[in-house]
């Protein structure tokens, strides 16, 4: 296969209508070619392109951030000899000086595959100042490395932020040129917009579903996004940053298990299992321990950091990972619904400004509105409840997406 930007690289004709006209990149450590090539050196190398400036989102253009809200500055690439603007400093969306500095922008980002990935709401910010300055968008596409499957809610109006940007489910199934199509369409935008698209993904085809393992390198697109695996159960384990459980942060399997010193790891299991074993098809789940390595010098402590936890690791990596029928938003929820049946009053979700958005609990601000946590604290609540809520949501989303399929 290749990706929007070895396309890009390779076809003179597909970069002309570039000439003459000032370009910016907006990448991250994983804008690389195949053999790792990062786009920001490789498209410096075109003696066709003329590089203006280029921006960076959450973490980083070369991902020195390694933690969550932990913003970064503005600088200037001495070997480029461009700007270098943070979307994620002083600014969230582009100012008008950053506009300014470019006519297209070069938007080269790998994401996961899930609504709370906030490089998402970087492409929405990044059209909407494009449309109103006038200024050219064009996504180099990359793979969703989940592929095509849709799963949990949609968010709900008024539960716009940073990791909601729009009424998508938590599992969109999109890549970020198709997304970008879509904000067009609904936000009603007027914008110069070109997507370059891959050549032979395969998103329904194994063992990647989505990511051509064996074919390509992984590199992390965020520090704690170490492999493909994590993007699988990401759509899940991310629902852990608004509880008070490990995600993993300080292990070296971040977001693929959870767990907390006071939790008998094999009883939840357990009642996870009694409660919607259909909810755990499609990997293992594996009862561990670990201990998270505490991290006070960038001032937000890992959870439980020093103390030893019983944990539960999803595990999607060998034969038995069946694509279709892995579910990782339920089977999280299933966890938090477990560990509310085993310890009724256990103090679950944490109450704390994430990603900016204060008098909200961090639980609803990732799923988009409290429908989820309300379930887990609602005692009659069933799994076929949750499910009646969620079907809707996922069969009119697969509807409405189908008109933004390039693939």
């Amino acid at each position: 296969m290749k990706l929007g930007l070895e396309r890009l690289l390779a076809d003179p004709a597909l970069r002309a209508p570039l000439k003459g006209r000032r370009v910016a990149l907006l990448g991250h450590p994983a804008s690389v070619t195949a053999d790792l090539t990062h786009s920001l050196d490789a498209l410096s190398a075109l003696g066709d392109i003329q590089l203006s400036a280029a921006f960076g989102p959450q973490h980083g253009l070369r991902g020195e951030k390694q933690d969550n809200m932990i913003e970064t500055p503005d600088y200037f690439d001495p070997a480029h000899s461009i700007p270098v603007f943070s979307l994620y400093g002083q600014v969230r969306a582009p100012t008008d000086a950053m506009m300014d500095s470019f006519d297209v922008l070069l938007f080269d980002l790998q994401d996961l595959g899930c609504r709370i990935y906030t490089f998402i709401t970087t492409l929405r910010y990044v059209l909407e100042a494009a449309a109103k300055h006038g200024k050219a968008v064009w996504v180099l596409d990359r793979p969703n490395p989940i592929g095509r499957p849709v799963e949990g809610l949609r968010l709900r109006p008024g539960w716009e932020s940073f990791v909601g940007a729009g009424p998508l489910p938590m599992r969109h199934g999109l890549t970020l040129g198709e997304l970008g199509d879509w904000f067009i369409k609904t936000l009603k935008l007027d914008v110069e917009y070109r997507v370059i698209e891959m050549e032979a993904w395969k998103p329904e085809t194994g063992p990647g579903f989505g990511w051509p393992l064996g074919e390509r390198a992984w590199v992390n697109p965020s520090p704690n996004a170490q492999n493909p695996y994590m993007a699988r159960a990401y759509a899940g384990t991310v629902m852990l940053e608004g509880t008070t459980l490990s995600e993993g942060r300080g292990t070296t399997r971040p977001l693929e298990l959870f767990g907390a010193p006071d939790i008998d790891a094999r009883a939840v299991i357990s009642e996870m299992q009694a409660l919607a074993p259909q909810w755990l098809a499609g990997c293992r789940l594996r009862d561990c321990w670990f201990q998270p390595t505490p991290d006070k010098d960038i001032g937000v402590p890992n959870k439980h950091g020093a103390k030893l936890c019983a944990g539960v690791q999803i595990h999607t990596e060998d034969p038995s990972y069946d694509h279709a029928a892995f579910q990782p938003w339920r089977l999280q929820a299933l966890a938090f619904k477990a560990i509310r049946r085993l310890y009724r009053d256990y103090d679950l979700w944490r109450d704390f400004a994430y990603e900016y958005e204060v008098g909200k609990l961090a639980i609803d601000v990732i799923n988009g509105g409290p429908a989820l946590r309300e379930w887990v604290d609602d005692p009659a609540a069933t799994p076929g409840d949750l499910d009646a809520l969620t079907r809707p949501d996922e069969a009119a989303w697969v509807e409405e997406r189908a008109a933004f399929l390039r693939y």
